[in-house]
């Protein structure tokens, strides 16, 4: 007998599972979940509007941007120094590379070591491994770790102290090891770097809108770009830029930064929303200097060059510079965005899923916190079974439930929502 009990109950489980199920609607006269309900429905409604499309514009089908950076410097600067004598600087000598690209170095300062040729002389004394006691310690042919040149295999001391330094074959003599001082003690800054204007072209695409733009405007006037200077809110389609007022924009002095150097980016943002008119999408400017966060040994930017001569006599020789400049890295970023009826489609789907499990959050209140929460399941849940029975004693059998919900005393509670204590 159990047996047999027990597998009607699995053959009855296994049947439930081709039972059909449908909604109820049960009116239930509560104004506390009925509130609550309705404020669920407005901030759905809310968020969909006001965040999914308003501020993120879901709505929109969005491509990244295609970018291309042209970057031309000018300004003048002069310098006089014993080494040199007086010289100008123009854009060919202070802008590394020289090739107009999206990331490059302005020189502010240098160091010159004027003069140099090939041949034997010590090593620096800032090279800790150019230091000798006897001839042993500088082996010949090896090279210096960290320093300028090859050993010759002999040790240099001065008016004969226990140390000395390794003599070298390299360009001789080698660079002065010295730092600037100050800017009104080093007389090797390039002051009139304040001044220099960097010209940045930026033309962007979105191919799959077929969209084009230049933070360059179109103007009858030929001598525009050569009289205006950006600002954010007069002239927002002029791209050029004085260098003393980016790195002011960074927050920082430039006389300070001019003297040990540094690295600024500036980032170009486009969003473009090409639903609304086009002369709205503007680039806009932003400035940060990079190299703030790190130790005070490896802040600042330097780095070495030389320039080349040759004697009548056909001998080469150079004069290095140990130069100091801001480092200027150009970012683009930027999105566009235009209507497309399958992400809102979508957004509008979910947003309606959202409510639908707000009547899910208020059904889980009724049936599960309320204190006649067996009752409300006794109406919400019903089971009909096939019988040989017509249709109008079906209707009777429900017209004779409803007359019973009207006279039965305990069914007035249903507006009796309080939750158990």
């Amino acid at each position: 007998m159990a047996s047999n009990s027990w597998k009607s109950k699995v053959i009855s489980n296994v049947l439930s599972y081709l039972d059909y199920k449908t909604g109820k609607f049960i009116i239930v006269k509560s104004k506390r979940v009925g509130s609550l309900y309705r404020v669920i429905q407005l901030s759905i409604i809310g968020y969909l509007v006001g965040y999914v499309f308003l501020s993120k514009k879901s709505y929109q089908t969005e491509e990244s941007i295609q970018s291309a950076v042209m970057t031309k410097l000018k300004g003048v600067a002069v310098t006089n120094t014993s080494e040199s004598g007086r010289m100008v600087w123009g854009p060919v000598d202070y802008v590394i590379p020289p090739q107009g690209e999206a990331v490059f170095s302005i020189v502010t300062n240098f160091i010159e070591t004027p003069n140099q040729k090939l041949g034997n002389c010590a090593e620096s004394p800032n090279v800790p491994d150019g230091h000798c006691k006897g001839d042993e310690d500088c082996a010949e042919g090896e090279l210096v770790e960290a320093g300028h040149g090859v050993r010759t295999g002999r040790c240099l001391r001065d008016n004969g102290k226990s140390n000395g330094m390794c003599e070298i074959y390299s360009w001789c003599p080698v660079e002065r090891s010295c730092k600037p001082q100050g800017r009104h003690k080093h007389k090797n800054m390039l002051t009139e770097a304040e001044n220099f204007t960097i010209y940045i072209k930026n033309v962007i695409r979105f191919p799959k809108f077929s969209f084009s733009k230049a933070n360059v405007q179109d103007t009858a006037d030929k001598f525009h770009l050569k009289k205006c200077h950006y600002d954010e809110a007069l002239e927002p389609y002029c791209p050029i830029f004085r260098l003393g007022d980016i790195v002011n924009r960074t927050g920082h002095s430039f006389q300070d930064m001019a003297l040990m150097g540094g690295s600024i980016g500036i980032l170009i943002e486009w969003k473009c929303d090409l639903d609304r008119d086009l002369s709205e999408c503007q680039p806009r400017y932003n400035f940060t200097r990079i190299d703030i966060n790190v130790s005070r040994e490896s802040s600042g930017l330097n780095f070495r060059h030389a320039r080349y001569y040759k004697t009548e006599s056909g001998e080469i020789y150079r004069t290095q510079f140990k130069v100091y400049g801001i480092r200027i890295n150009i970012m683009v970023h930027g999105k566009a965005g235009k209507f497309c009826i399958i992400p809102t489609v979508i957004n509008i789907g979910s947003g309606l899923a959202c409510i639908g499990g707000g009547a899910w959050f208020c059904d889980c209140i009724i049936l599960y916190l309320m204190k006649n929460r067996e009752f409300y399941k006794h109406w919400k849940f019903e089971t009909l079974k096939k019988k040989d029975s017509n249709t109008r004693n079906i209707i009777e059998h429900h017209n004779s439930t409803t007359e019973d919900i009207k006279q039965t005393p305990e069914e007035q509670q249903l507006t009796d929502l309080s939750p158990e204590v």
